[in-house]
């Protein structure tokens, strides 16, 4: 494993509407991470998610493997992301195997950010780059996933979980480096969720890809991660699991203000 850090994040700031969604920030995330983000609703996640994206203005510094914002243009193919929701229509006549299609990226826009990868000694685990056809490539994807099963259902027939699980193996086909999910399991069932979490324990060791993930479940970060980072606004902890689960004073304040957000939520 290289010394390289897949993730760097230090001082960032971000506000708007005179609002500060994220208060001077700082944590890295080293090759092979599993880093679960726990925080309550409108602690800055997905602020944080997108920032991270280069699609949100920031102040303070993001570096992408080694790397600032002036080469993030090639980068930022390497990075997969999921976002929380995922907006379609669902009478959109697309199938499993075309949604995972569009993940295909041709070998021209990746050129510049192979190289920097290269150059910087990231270990860059190219499994699907290592099958010649698109098809297998798809169907190599979805296997990793557990849903080829499914490559010919239209999208609009799956569940919750499934359709995550169809956005992750579109994520996989252009060989990510990093994965970004925000909120994966929001609204899915107890058996999704636990069949969601093996795929990425899986592709986390198996495809060696680092994994950045948010989540309110403690049970799922105390399972799968192997690092927590915890926020509201500020960044409270950062470092082992077995610290952030040992220390209740951190444990405590999590809860407490996970408790107030929400209250928060309803009295609006």
């Amino acid at each position: 494993m290289s010394m390289t850090s897949v993730l760097q994040v230090e001082n960032l700031t971000i506000g708007y509407n005179n609002h500060i969604a994220v208060d001077d920030i700082s944590f890295d995330v080293a090759e092979g991470d599993l880093l679960g983000i726990v925080g309550p609703n409108g602690a800055g996640k997905t602020t944080l998610f997108r920032a991270i994206l280069g699609i949100q203005d920031y102040k303070g510094k993001i570096n992408l493997f080694g790397y600032g914002p002036e080469k993030y243009k090639s980068l930022i193919p390497r990075v997969g992301y999921v976002p929380q929701k995922i907006a379609f229509e669902p009478n959109f006549p697309a199938t499993v195997y075309d949604i995972v299609s569009m993940g295909i990226i041709s070998d021209k826009k990746i050129v510049k950010g192979a190289k920097l990868i290269q150059q910087c000694g990231c270990c860059w685990n190219r499994v699907y780059k290592k099958i010649d056809k698109t098809e297998d490539k798809i169907l190599e994807a979805l296997k990793t996933v557990g849903l080829e099963h499914l490559k010919n259902r239209r999208i609009g027939e799956l569940s919750g979980g499934e359709l995550q699980r169809v956005f992750i193996a579109k994520s996989l086909v252009k060989d990510p480096l990093l994965l970004i999910l925000d909120e994966p399991v929001t609204s899915v069932d107890m058996e999704s969720q636990n069949k969601f979490y093996s795929v990425i324990k899986k592709i986390n060791k198996e495809n060696g890809i680092t994994v950045v993930w948010s989540s309110h479940d403690l049970d799922a970060i105390k399972k799968y991660a192997n690092r927590v980072a915890c926020m509201n606004r500020k960044l409270f902890f950062h470092g082992e699991k077995e610290k952030f689960f040992a220390d209740e004073k951190i444990l405590k304040t999590y809860t407490e203000s996970a408790m107030q957000m929400h209250m928060h939520d309803h009295n609006h």
